[in-house]
């Protein structure tokens, strides 16, 4: 991948054509699970942000990553996501082998409701 792009259409064009399609359907899934983040690109990935790190993901030689930057969550759905899950935060797929369409918009309004609520919390401590 170019460590230097700019924005997420650049990222997903210098992708490998196998992986494309999928890096797609993530970022089409993402946005419509939440339509208020804001799409960067921060270490070098394509990033979602909503009262702080939503989401991002990545392409690597192997495969695709989705970051899903929340240890409680994939610890509360590690039934959910054990076949995908590389590391404590990390979802792994292929093309051959997607994530769930289901799952992703799972896991992205959930950690919307996280950064909300750690928002909210942050806010009446500063009270």
């Amino acid at each position: 991948m170019n460590a230097a792009v700019k924005d997420v259409d650049a990222y997903i064009a210098s992708a490998p054509d196998t992986d494309r399609a999928s890096l797609e359907k993530l970022r089409k899934l993402i946005k419509s699970a939440a339509p208020d983040a804001e799409e960067v690109i921060s270490f070098q990935v394509p990033t979602y942000k909503q009262s702080g790190f939503l989401v991002s993901f990545g392409v690597a030689k192997d495969h695709c990553s989705f970051y899903t930057v929340s240890e409680a969550l994939m610890q509360a759905m590690k039934d959910e996501v054990k076949p995908y899950l590389s590391g404590k935060t990390t979802l792994h797929f292929t093309p051959e082998s997607p994530l769930p369409e289901a799952l992703v918009t799972k896991i992205v309004k959930a950690r919307v409701k996280e950064n909300e609520a750690k928002k909210k919390a942050k806010k009446t401590r500063n009270l």
